[in-house]
């Protein structure tokens, strides 16, 4: 009994430990922010690339925001399983000129649970008419 008992427990040790490495950020699919926006991710391409869109929440207002590409990258998951990613977002604006682009810099989290997690910090960089009114572009 002592052995087969033995034998379990490190079965079961085995297969946490198994079912934690597995547990991998994969950006792919659809994601909501605290503010209620939405990404949308593609699948990731060989390369660790990917495309998809971004739909602004009830916080943008009533904005002249529209649904908008995006194109990022993320790290190789076999490397980090919790890996950096960035993206770009180059909006969409309804009855505007106006050219807007986001980018995204960040880290995906897994927690004990499996439950996917993304930080991210984002600098917005609205075109400027000139180089004396470029230092008010960015945010």
């Amino acid at each position: 009994m002592g052995r087969s008992a033995f034998a379990l427990v490190l079965a079961l040790a085995l297969a946490v430990c198994v079912a934690s490495v597995e547990r991998k950020c994969l950006l792919a699919g659809s994601w909501q922010s605290n503010t209620g926006s939405r990404m949308v991710v593609f699948t990731l391409d060989k390369d660790n690339r990917f495309s998809g869109f971004y739909l602004p929440g009830p916080a943008a207002g009533d904005s002249e925001l529209l649904t908008s590409p995006l194109d990022g990258s993320q790290q190789d998951t076999g490397l980090a399983p919790q890996p950096t990613f960035s993206f770009t977002v180059n909006w969409r604006l309804r009855d505007s000129e106006t050219a807007q682009t986001t980018v995204f810099l960040g880290q995906c989290y897994v927690d004990t649970n499996g439950e996917e997690t993304l930080h991210a910090l984002w600098l917005l960089r609205e075109a400027a008419d000139s180089p004396a009114e470029d230092w008010k572009a960015t945010r």
